[in-house]
């Protein structure tokens, strides 16, 4: 996501621009084509059922790149969000101002067809493919609004590198139990073609059921696949969690604890699927710092 990187712009007026949605050309539109038939079949089966809901409520589809005015129409009137194109990624304040607001950054650009399975930036399709459909499900865009709040908050209290963690095990790369299994609901997962087969096809990552002191705890590597993730039982668990505690305590009380790797599993985790951790037995532990 785009909440902790820094350009020049430091207000929210700043970092909101036109999308300009006539701009894009033909070969962009069938990037955008060739992504979401790739991603939605490599979704099948594995992701929440309220993603796809979100989907069709949005009219997001494999026609082109979605127009932000005619899918802010339509997510306005379920939970009161919109949509609001930024330049690429934007400094931590104006960002969580506005998710405070109601209002989802996203990037404008389109990755190329060289950069179909990564590119370092968060581009259209990850922003709004990964992240958008969940805004139409009440309790996920309340979760997500309670977040940007609590990210203004964090940042008077230096504390923002816990905020990150909460989202990259929850909005990035969030897993959800369910009668039928556990299903992929993170952004980072639903617009990743390589992590949402390794989710569904691998068992190499551990799936620990949702703690949050443990998650502020755990530090990620932000250049593979995870080794852990953490699953919740449903999308209201995530305000709850939230909700009627002092999470600057909180931050306060894990910045004194050591830093946990996503390796390993704590005598006092909750475990759902112990993994086998093949894919990271070869891991060095040099790749990068944890976060």
């Amino acid at each position: 996501m785009s909440a902790h990187a820094v350009l020049a712009a430091q207000t929210l007026d700043d970092c909101i621009i036109d999308q300009n949605w006539g701009r894009y050309s033909s070969e962009d539109h069938a990037i955008w084509r060739t992504l979401f038939e790739r991603q939605l079949s490599t979704l099948k089966g594995q992701v929440a059922q309220e993603y796809l809901d979100g989907l069709e409520a949005l009219g997001i589809g494999p026609d082109g790149v979605p127009d932000f005015a005619k899918m802010n129409a339509r997510l306005r009137k379920i939970t009161g969000w919109e949509v609001v194109a930024v330049p690429g990624l934007i400094p931590s304040r104006p960002f969580f101002q506005m998710l405070a607001n109601r209002q989802f950054p996203a990037g404008t650009f389109i990755r190329s067809r060289a950069q179909l399975d990564y590119l370092e930036e968060p581009d259209i399709f990850h922003d709004v493919f990964g992240h958008v459909p969940l805004l139409t499900n009440p309790a996920y865009a309340r979760y997500m609004n309670e977040y940007g709040r609590i990210g203004l908050q964090a940042i008077e209290r230096k504390a923002v590198k816990f905020l990150a963690r909460l989202n990259w095990y929850t909005i990035e790369f969030g897993l959800i139990r369910k009668p039928e299994g556990v299903k992929i609901y993170g952004a980072g997962i639903v617009s990743s073609y390589g992590e949402a087969k390794y989710v569904a096809q691998d068992a190499s990552a551990h799936h620990l059921s949702f703690d949050l002191t443990r998650v502020l705890r755990t530090g990620y590597y932000i250049d593979d696949f995870q080794a852990s993730y953490f699953v919740i039982e449903r999308f209201e668990d995530l305000f709850d969690v939230l909700e009627g505690r002092d999470i600057m305590a909180l931050f306060d009380e894990v910045r004194g604890e050591p830093t946990l790797t996503p390796f390993e599993i704590l005598a006092g985790d909750k475990v759902i699927r112990k993994g086998s951790g093949e894919y990271w037995r070869e891991f060095p532990g040099t790749k990068t710092k944890l976060k």
